[in-house]
């Protein structure tokens, strides 16, 4: 770890120097220039400033972490009231697969009330341990006394990776643990791989999805990451339980809250796109808003949703929560027809690991097709016609 030393008996005109960094990362305090956090150790005030007022040492030592004192891979359980988000399962199949590759065990951490017999559901996964914090206090996820808990279970068990699911509640909760522990947190995961010095190397999309970023936490335990649903395969539920449940508790004092819930009203249930099993897509090539009643039907024909891309929620044609890519959802249907999507690397990113992919672009060598398992090169205002009027005759000898 690098660092600078401002030697200010070198220093004839402070505001020369400061005047030196493009950043703003050096000012003036009680007659002496000081370095803040905007400092990109760029190293122009030591090449450009009075000579030897600015050194620039390596000489800071990383703290060695004892990872034989860490062991196992967490899995935070995400639910309401006892229902358990499928992303558990997606990372307790990924947990386990990770840890048999450096014999580790596979860990649980189930929080709430009420929630002691819904816990014996998890031991049809491969989990070896559930450590349950049933106490009423528990019951609707509050960021403090959720917190509180983590750091008990940390602290007691000492896991050496913990997996958390993307959603609402797991965004919160992941930085905050994170913090608490002074370790390192990698968000959205779309692969994990365990080295055999079991360090986790952490893969997401970066820079707007042009790199894959390779983090690793080597000099500190937990390894935390958190990974959007259906990103990992779910393991094939086992009619037989395997493991056992840890019941935990807590001091009472350490579930105080400063927020007060007031009410909860029940939102109206509806169907997500991350849980269809067909997605129809709207991209670019779609030239007015009313055209996408068109495929509306198509997606109705089929028993599916209309999603789109990033342009046409930002043109206010579709709402956020049908957006796929990096910044809308993660989706694996069983088929998905995009049409006029040129297929960006963000885009992508969000559904190329859809079952079937057909793909619907007039230019032959729109990115898409190198994704898609079926392409179609062709205007999508002369082929989307042709497959509703082929799905209604269909329907109709059905009838």
């Amino acid at each position: 770890m690098a660092r600078l030393i401002v030697h200010q008996d070198k220093i004839k005109n402070n505001q020369d120097l400061i005047s030196i960094c493009p950043f703003g990362a050096m000012e003036e305090k009680d007659g002496k220039v000081v370095i803040n956090a905007a400092c990109k150790m760029c190293r122009l005030c030591v090449k450009k400033g009075p000579k030897g007022a600015m050194e620039y040492v390596e000489d800071m030592k990383e703290e060695q972490i004892d990872k034989d004192a860490w062991k196992g891979i967490a899995v935070y359980v995400d639910h309401v009231d006892g229902v358990i988000h499928p992303v558990t399962f997606e990372l307790l199949g990924k947990a386990r697969e990770m840890a048999d590759k450096v014999g580790y065990p596979v860990y649980a951490i189930f929080m709430g009330s009420n929630i002691q017999k819904k816990s014996r559901e998890l031991l049809h996964y491969g989990v070896d341990k559930v450590y349950v914090y049933d106490k009423p206090e528990l019951a609707r996820f509050q960021i403090e006394p959720y917190t509180a808990v983590f750091e008990n279970f940390i602290k007691k068990v000492k896991p050496s990776s913990i997996l958390v699911g993307a959603t609402t509640v797991g965004r919160q909760l992941a930085p905050r643990v994170a913090a608490r522990m002074h370790t390192g947190l990698t968000a959205d995961c779309t692969v994990l791989q365990m080295n055999e010095s079991t360090d986790l190397s952490q893969i997401r999309p970066a820079f707007g999805g042009n790199i894959m970023a390779h983090i690793k936490t080597p000099n500190h335990r937990p390894q935390m990451s958190t990974v959007r649903y259906k990103i990992m395969n779910a393991p094939v539920r086992k009619e037989e339980e395997s493991g056992e449940i840890v019941k935990e508790e807590i001091p009472d004092d350490k579930l105080i809250s400063h927020v007060k819930v007031l009410d909860i009203i029940p939102k109206e249930k509806e169907q997500f796109i991350e849980n269809s099993d067909i997605l129809v897509a709207a991209g670019r090539g779609v030239k007015k808003k009313e055209d996408l009643k068109m495929l509306e039907h198509l997606a109705e024909l089929l028993g599916g949703q209309l999603a789109c891309t990033r342009p046409m929620m930002e043109n206010g044609w579709m709402d956020a929560k049908y957006q796929i890519g990096l910044s809308g959802r993660t989706v694996r249907p069983k088929l998905i027809i995009t049409c006029g999507v040129s297929g960006s690397v963000q885009f992508v990113a969000g559904m190329n690991h859809s079952e079937n992919i057909f793909a619907i672009n007039k230019d032959p060598k729109a990115p898409i097709f190198k994704t898609a398992h079926y392409c179609l090169v062709g205007d999508l205002y002369d082929i989307v016609p042709q497959l509703i009027k082929k799905l209604e005759q269909k329907k109709g000898v059905q009838a």
